[in-house]
């Protein structure tokens, strides 16, 4: 079957009249896909405007606050929710649910390949953001598949990984406040320290935010100017390089929430698939 007439295409382009063409995307729980994530699954209306598209992926790693079993609480802040609360994003969004533990690479991966192979997802143009243990888990998971990743972003984080070799081959831009009392700004300058020692580092880009929380980077999620820098990178650019230009401000952050149009979003939520 090909990917067009897969299931969650299927699901996912099975519209209702009326509500469906107001709708800004729909989203649908994909669950027990083998030895993967639960996650769930936007797709903007331009998936179903223009059937003949591959579109990009974003995934979203949330941070330990939201781990559990209860998929809605992965909703609660980060790029799907921005996404309710009106930010235009064209691109397959997705959410995975962590129940606890750090972010394994290895699940998110089987996931990630579950959407290439079901949905006409743009291979060349998948994004990785997460946020404190997602943060963790981003640079984990670029890390180990850089051959996977066009871009990256990783706020308040670290890795557990050993060897950093991976991280310096796929862009990364790492971001930190300095006043984190949740997770140490230490475990974002150990990474960018260790990138350094290695040798160039044409792929990464760090930034320490003056004043900053642990919280207050949450605000990057809603912020436009974030996925005008994601999509700035696809994975076959020859050569790779990172976008230095577009900036992210402490004006940009403060307005993020500002502009997203909150009362004329509507979301569809489908029917939940379990493989």
């Amino acid at each position: 079957m090909n990917k067009t007439l897969s299931i969650i295409a299927v699901v996912l382009l099975a519209l209702v009249s009326g509500v469906a063409q107001a709708a800004s995307g729909k989203v649908a729980a994909i669950r027990s896909v083998a030895d993967g994530y639960n996650f769930w699954l936007y797709a903007p209306s331009e998936y179903y405007e223009h059937p003949d598209e591959d579109f990009p992926v974003i995934i979203f790693l949330h941070g330990q606050s939201l781990c559990g079993s209860d998929m809605n609480r992965s909703r609660k802040y980060g790029v799907l929710d921005a996404v309710e609360k009106g930010r235009h994003i064209p691109a397959l969004v997705m959410c995975p649910q962590n129940p606890g533990g750090s972010w394994k690479p290895s699940k998110i991966n089987a996931i990630l390949e579950w959407v290439l192979a079901n949905t006409r997802a743009d291979s060349t143009r998948v994004y990785v953001l997460g946020m404190s243990l997602g943060g963790f888990g981003t640079m984990d998971f670029v890390g180990t598949y850089p051959e996977k990743v066009a871009a990256s972003m990783a706020l308040c984080g670290g890795t557990t990984l050993k060897d950093f070799s991976g991280l310096a081959k796929a862009p990364i831009w790492i971001i930190h406040g300095t006043a984190d009392n949740a997770v140490s700004i230490n475990a974002s300058k150990r990474v960018v320290s260790g990138l350094q020692a290695a040798g160039p580092t044409p792929l990464l880009r760090f930034e320490w935010i003056p004043g900053a929380s642990h919280g207050d980077l949450a605000r990057y999620f809603y912020t436009e100017k974030t996925y005008e820098w994601l999509f700035q990178h696809l994975l076959d650019d020859d050569p790779r390089q990172i976008n230095r230009t577009i900036d992210i401000n402490a004006s940009d952050r403060q307005n993020a929430y500002k502009g997203m149009g909150w009362k004329d979003t509507h979301i569809e939520t489908v029917n939940t698939i379990t493989k």
